[in-house]
C-alpha cells in the first residue's frame, strides 16, 4: 500500500513539474490581465445597476415625503374648514382621519426608501472602491507584462548567447590552430625546398658567370688597351 501511494506522489510530482516547464509566464500573466478586465466590466454593469437602483430609492423618498407633507397639510385644511363651518365636524374628523393615515403610510415609506437609499449608497462606494482596486492592478500587471516581456528577451538572449559559448569546444579549437600552424610551418619548409632545387638546377657556366664577371673583367682589358694607345701617340 505504501509502495503505491509512494509511487503517486512520485507521479504526481513529475506532472506538476511538467506543468510548470509547459507553463508560459507572459501568456499567464496576458490571462490574467484579460480576466482582471473582465471583472472589471462585471462590476461596473453591478455598479450600475446599484447606482440605478440608489437613485431610484431616493426619487422615491422625495416622492413620499413630499406626499406625507401633502397630506398633513391637507388634513389642517380639513380641520379648518369645519373650524369656520364650511364643513361638518363629523364629516372633517373623518377626511382628516384618512388624511392623516395616508400621511403614516407615506412616511412610513419614506424610511424604507431612505434606509434602502443608505444601504444603496453604501454598497455604490464599495463597488467603487472594487472597480478602483481592479483598475489600479491592471494597470500594474499591464506594467508588469511590459516589464516582463523586456527581462524574457533579455533573458533569451542571454540564454542563446551562453548556449553558443558553451558548445565552443575550447580542445578543438587549439587542435584546429595547432593544424593551421603545422600547414604554415609545412608550406614554408616545401618553399625553401624549392628554392635549394632551383639553385641545384643552375648550369656550371650560370655558376662561373655568377662567380666570374666576364663583362667587367672585358672593360678592364679594353679600358687598359685604349690607355696604352694614347700613350703611344703622345710619345
Amino acid at each position: 500500500m505504501n509502495f503505491f501511494k509512494r509511487l503517486f506522489k512520485i507521479g504526481e510530482a513529475e506532472a506538476n513539474a511538467a506543468l510548470d516547464k509547459m507553463e508560459d509566464p507572459i501568456k499567464l500573466t496576458e490571462q490574467g490581465i484579460r480576466d482582471m478586465k473582465g471583472d472589471l466590466s462585471k462590476s461596473l454593469e453591478s455598479l450600475a445597476q446599484v447606482k440605478a437602483l440608489a437613485i431610484r430609492a431616493k426619487n422615491d423618498a422625495e416622492e413620499f415625503a413630499a406626499k406625507a407633507d401633502d397630506y398633513q397639510q391637507k388634513a389642517m385644511l380639513i380641520l379648518k374648514k369645519a373650524h369656520n363651518g364650511d364643513l361638518e365636524v363629523e364629516e372633517a374628523d373623518r377626511l382628516a382621519k384618512e388624511a392623516l393615515i395616508k400621511k403614516e403610510e407615506n412616511a412610513k415609506h419614506l424610511e424604507r426608501t431612505t434606509a434602502e437609499t443608505t444601504r444603496f449608497d453604501n454598497s455604490v462606494a464599495q463597488l467603487e472602491k472594487n472597480v478602483q482596486e481592479i483598475k489600479q492592478n491592471i494597470s500594474k500587471w499591464e506594467n508588469e507584462l511590459k516589464t516582463l516581456k523586456a527581462r524574457v528577451k533579455v533573458s533569451d538572449a542571454t540564454k542563446n548567447l551562453n548556449k553558443q559559448l558553451a558548445e565552443i569546444d575550447s580542445s578543438s579549437t587549439v587542435s584546429m590552430l595547432e593544424r593551421m600552424k603545422e600547414k604554415v610551418a609545412q608550406d614554408e619548409a616545401l618553399a625553401e625546398a624549392y628554392g635549394d632545387i632551383a639553385n641545384v638546377s643552375k648550369t656550371i657556366d650560370e655558376e662561373i658567370d655568377k662567380a666570374v664577371d666576364v663583362t667587367a673583367e672585358s672593360a678592364d682589358a679594353e679600358l687598359a688597351r685604349l690607355k696604352d694607345q694614347l700613350k703611344q701617340k703622345n710619345s
